[in-house]
């Protein structure tokens, strides 16, 4: 017979932690299943320069926030897994590493039959966390490069010194292709950044981060029914603490491009869609700081008066490429940043949507006892970061709890 726990938790990063001190604290049986190691996405499946998108003083976990002297630095990777580690020395989780979860499925009895590569067990409960960012998405018409070009996706990049010799072309203006980017331009390297949809935001305003007024006016506390349609956030360059702006990366030497559209025997093409973009992305800096503005007003809050208008930096010449031959440009690498998808074809119980997201409301599956937790916007803004996931964790353990 296989073994039976009460809850299984899946993943042994930020929100299988999180999730565990709650259950902790309420004295539910539990244990976690982690693949690796306690954070592994953040020890393997992140660059080595990558720093914390948020400034340290918002790094924080239930029960356990930053206590370094430091509060307004960005944390960089290996930071981010020692506050991880240290996290778990602190709450003392019942975890199992390099347990690798196979298949979920539903038993005639109604519980939940967890099977991994070594045994399986029964559980009343299982939580899903393995966070939102699993499979990196890569379109279809990359083959068509050739194997001439060296492609890797930003989870598996690491270094410039990994790229063979000649420019580079990174696809995808997020957080990730925006440092990443950056980076390459630093050392030296020939940059073409494929520009999608994004927003662009101050890193500071008027004397606070943007994460600060972020909490203050309540947008990290949306709720998912409230932000259809929102593109990405542009926080922070490489070093941490300054703002991202494309057109200021333009006029070190990128050459900004329009949205990659297809690749056709090596020759690339984009849509004519480069200055609509940067346009919208100004448009939400400006959004934004209005907001912040309207928020001092209202509250009668004491800060530096609004700059007397919004920087720009200088694109020069707006590019007007819309096809490029890889070899003709030099592009000898492809990093590609345009997002990830969910990797949930081993639940054989819960219901899965056209893309493959599970069908929830705040975590809790149609499925009694099945839930999902640290999901890109789960149910608040803020719910898949660092700072955010343990709200959740702390609802669907309540859940648990009563269940019974």
């Amino acid at each position: 017979m296989p073994e039976r726990i009460e809850t299984v938790i899946i993943g042994g990063g930020q929100a299988g932690l999180s999730m565990s001190y709650h259950l902790g604290q309420l004295g539910r049986e539990h244990v976690i299943f982690e693949r690796g190691r306690i954070a592994e996405r953040w020890r393997s499946e992140r660059w080595d320069s990558l720093t914390f998108q948020f400034p340290s003083w918002m790094v924080g976990l239930p029960g356990y926030v930053y206590e370094g002297n430091e509060p307004e630095s960005f944390m960089p990777r290996d930071g981010v897994v020692r506050f991880i580690e240290e996290y778990a020395k602190r709450i003392s989780p019942p975890i199992r590493c390099g347990i690798r979860v196979t298949s979920l499925a539903q038993t005639e009895s109604g519980s939940l039959l967890v099977e991994t590569d070594a045994f399986a067990v029964e559980a009343d409960n299982v939580v899903v966390a393995t966070g939102p960012y699993q499979l990196p998405a890569v379109p279809a018409f990359g083959a068509a490069l050739g194997p001439g070009v060296y492609q890797v996706t930003a989870n598996r990049y690491r270094n410039p010194g990994e790229l063979p010799r000649g420019n580079v072309l990174v696809v995808g203006s997020g957080g990730s292709g925006y440092q990443i980017a950056e980076e390459l331009v630093r050392s030296g390297a020939g940059v073409y950044l494929s520009v999608g949809a994004h927003r662009r935001v101050p890193r500071r305003y008027r004397g606070k981060d943007f994460g600060w007024w972020q909490k203050a006016t309540g947008a990290s506390d949306r709720t998912v029914d409230s932000l259809a349609g929102q593109g990405r956030v542009l926080l922070t360059g490489v070093d941490g603490g300054h703002d991202a702006d494309l057109r200021e990366l333009a006029g070190r030497g990128a050459v900004l491009l329009g949205r990659l559209r297809d690749v056709r025997d090596g020759r690339l093409r984009f849509a004519a869609d480069l200055e609509e973009n940067l346009a919208r992305g100004d448009e939400e800096y400006d959004r934004f700081t209005s907001l912040v503005d309207e928020y001092i007003d209202r509250h009668g809050s004491t800060a530096p008066a609004a700059p007397e208008r919004n920087p720009r930096g200088k694109i020069g010449a707006p590019s007007t490429i819309t096809e490029l031959d890889a070899r003709a440009a030099g592009i000898t690498s492809v990093i590609w940043a345009v997002g990830y998808r969910y990797d949930f074809g081993w639940i054989k119980c819960a219901a899965l949507d056209a893309s493959g997201r599970p069908i929830h409301r705040r975590g809790v599956s149609e499925v009694p006892g099945v839930y999902f937790l640290g999901l890109h916007r789960l149910h608040k803004l803020k719910s898949a970061f660092l700072w955010g996931v343990g709200e959740d964790a702390g609802h669907l353990a309540e859940h648990i709890a009563n269940r019974r």
